[in-house]
């Protein structure tokens, strides 16, 4: 049975234009284990909307390959597999190697003949991309050093433990610096690929591209990631560092020593920067950013409170119901009795959950349940 009946998929592959015909762009894909598919898949497409008239998808204007050591399938992290289309050559041939990262943990390894090929690419003077955590991959190939690479906020602590002496950013789309070019990943693609685009195919093409893809515009490489909840608080990067850690890991809080350590600081000095910042202490911090979490999950969810309260990392219901009453001034318990005034009422309730755009962390800022309905 071949590769296409066991559910793989092969890259787009249109006829291709007359050997001579030079395109303006070549680009060569290697693909990590456990690769993410929106990475190769975004950044892919917006070749093959540039690449040619309409939605021909012919390979005029640029050409890709999906390189490997042996053709056989290679697996995304969400299952879907995809044929590479050449074996690993003369990286010479290509403008750009484009290297897709893929699953941080787990047993997957690059295998030694993919890490040689982008040692010899860097070798050749060929730029070398690395999309969403293929900033890890170049980094593990020392073809890193000296240079500055774009990670995602959701990996910079990881990237920082592997690699101390590199120079990471998380608060850009993605990080140009001379032949290494890195991205965090998610939709950052499109707008890098935009980028090479513009270079070389011109500014219509790149254009084209993000329209069809329903994107307004290219996004310059310093446009700020999406951060996650609360990080918009302060511009101390060390105190944004530890609300990251304190909300990754919300149901398993981490010991502030631990917090301290990941952020290169000490306890004492973390929790001096943490009032200066904010007006709290890491713990109140973690408590509350937890507590708020239980709020929106009591709000809007049918989750019984045991479970909320686990969720967000209390040891048991009875503490959990001491907090949120201490911070809110009301029992979590009376958001579910008042869900009938609030729909009975109109009242609008929050979409979203609160710090992407709802109330903030202060306790006074947050809603209060409404009074049940009246009664006859």
């Amino acid at each position: 049975m071949n590769a296409f009946h066991r559910g793989a998929v092969a890259p787009l592959a249109p006829v291709a234009p007359a050997p001579s015909a030079r395109p303006a762009l070549n680009v060569g894909f290697v693909l990590a284990p456990s690769f993410t598919m929106v990475a190769f898949s975004g950044f892919l497409d917006a070749l093959r909307l540039a690449a040619d008239e309409g939605d021909r998808s012919r390979p005029i204007h640029c050409r890709w390959s999906v390189l490997a050591e042996e053709l056989r399938p290679q697996r995304a992290s969400n299952g879907v597999e995809v044929m590479p289309t050449a074996r690993l050559g003369d990286p010479s041939a290509f403008d750009y190697i484009v290297v897709v990262g893929g699953l941080l943990h787990g047993e997957q390894k690059v295998p030694a003949a993919v890490t040689g090929f982008l040692r010899a690419a860097a070798a050749r003077g060929v730029p070398l991309v690395g999309l969403c955590t293929g900033a890890f991959v170049l980094a593990r190939a020392g073809l890193m050093e000296g240079r500055r690479c774009c990670v995602s906020w959701y990996h910079h602590q990881e990237f920082v433990r592997e690699f101390p002496l590199l120079r990471a950013e998380s608060h850009e789309m993605f990080v140009v610096d001379r032949d290494r070019l890195t991205c965090a990943g998610g939709t950052s693609v499109v707008h890098l690929a935009a980028w090479l685009l513009e270079r070389h195919c011109g500014k219509a093409a790149a254009g084209k591209a993000l329209r069809i893809l329903l994107e307004e515009g290219a996004l310059p490489a310093r446009t700020p990631q999406p951060q996650p909840e609360l990080a918009e608080s302060t511009a101390d990067q060390r105190v944004r560092q530890a609300m990251w850690l304190m909300e990754q890991n919300r149901s398993s809080p981490m010991p502030l020593p631990a917090v301290a350590q990941q952020v290169h600081l000490s306890v004492r000095h973390l929790e001096r920067r943490f009032r200066k910042a904010i007006g709290m202490s890491p713990h109140e911090f973690s408590v509350r950013l937890r507590l708020r979490h239980a709020h929106w999950l009591a709000s809007h969810t049918q989750m019984p409170l045991s479970q909320i309260a686990l969720e967000c990392g209390f040891s048991d219901s009875s503490s959990f119901s001491r907090r949120f009453r201490e911070v809110f001034s009301y029992p979590a318990s009376t958001l579910r009795r008042g869900q009938a005034g609030v729909e009975a009422a109109g009242a609008p309730r929050p979409a979203a959950e609160p710090g992407a755009g709802g109330w903030p962390l202060s306790a006074a800022a947050a809603p209060r349940p409404a009074a049940p309905a009246a009664r006859g």
